[in-house]
């Protein structure tokens, strides 16, 4: 009986929200899951996961999560407190404030990037590995 208990909170806690690409929103979301966007969103996105901008997605919205995957189009400020990854049909037009950033060939980028520093815990974590 616990070991179904086990599995069900493991499947609850990968919980995704997908705006399909025939969604057009507005607003200001806040959430724990991982978000994935393929249609249009105006506001803010804040979330605890990671967020997925698909390749015709367009967001005017400014961002915060643990990591953010962009393919598409963002007109808005990116917090991540992890990564950001921009691929070759990424367009940022914003600022990033992240640990890491990637920047795949062909993705544009018009704004100013802050890279944060690992906490000390953190490093001592990673150092004492």
């Amino acid at each position: 009986m616990f070991k179904k208990f086990n599995y069900i909170q493991k499947e609850l806690s990968k919980k995704e929200t997908i705006i399909g690409s025939l969604l057009k929103v507005e607003g200001n979301f806040i959430g724990e899951g991982n978000v994935i966007i393929e249609g249009e969103i105006k506001g803010s996105l804040e979330t605890k996961n990671d967020i997925r901008i698909g390749e015709k997605a367009r967001v005017r919205a400014n961002i915060k999560a643990e990591n953010v995957f962009v393919n598409g189009e963002i007109r808005g400020n990116i917090k991540a407190q992890g990564k950001v990854e921009l691929t070759k049909g990424a367009k940022v037009l914003g600022d990033i404030e992240t640990k890491i950033l990637s920047l795949n060939e062909g993705a544009i980028f018009n704004g100013k990037c802050l890279m944060l520093e690992e906490s000390k815990s953190e490093k001592n974590q990673t150092n004492s590995k």
